[in-house]
């Protein structure tokens, strides 16, 4: 992809991120296609659709058993409409974690594009080097745009 459409969904997923309805989860991803269409999104906290649902907004208890990553959020919204992930690229605000990247290679994924100049604390530094290592073995190719 050129960089203008780097630009383009790294700033759309950045847009996705600042739907959560809580600070701390404001991670967006979107899935997009060979032929540069989007396939899918995601964010953490609710399922793509769900967050439309005003009793699950306003009902904290149903929230909360719902909230997964946007990654594999994503992943669930293309499998809701039928639309296969393989050979997408996923543009993420976040570096996945262990379990999102492990995700994303089962979905067929080939590549994974986030933020560049983006600092990962210390604390999920270990799990970011497993990530990047699954998605090296997998032929995943990772980068920062």
């Amino acid at each position: 992809m050129s960089e203008k459409w780097d630009r383009r969904f790294l700033e759309l997923a950045s847009h996705i991120a600042t739907w959560s309805k809580d600070p701390s989860t404001k991670v967006g991803c979107v899935v997009v296609g060979e032929d540069r269409e989007i396939r899918s999104t995601g964010f953490n906290g609710f399922p793509r659709g769900i967050e439309d649902d005003a009793e699950r907004l306003g009902d904290r208890s149903l929230k909360y058993p719902l909230i997964c990553h946007a990654e594999e959020n994503a992943i669930m919204h293309a499998a809701r409409i039928g639309v296969s992930l393989k050979g997408s690229t996923a543009y993420v605000t976040w570096p996945p974690c262990s379990r999102c990247a492990r995700s994303l290679i089962q979905a067929g994924v080939s590549e994974i594009v986030y933020p560049a100049g983006i600092e990962i604390p210390d604390r999920w530094q270990e799990d970011f080097a497993i990530a990047l290592g699954m998605m090296g073995e997998a032929g995943v190719t990772a980068r920062f745009a």
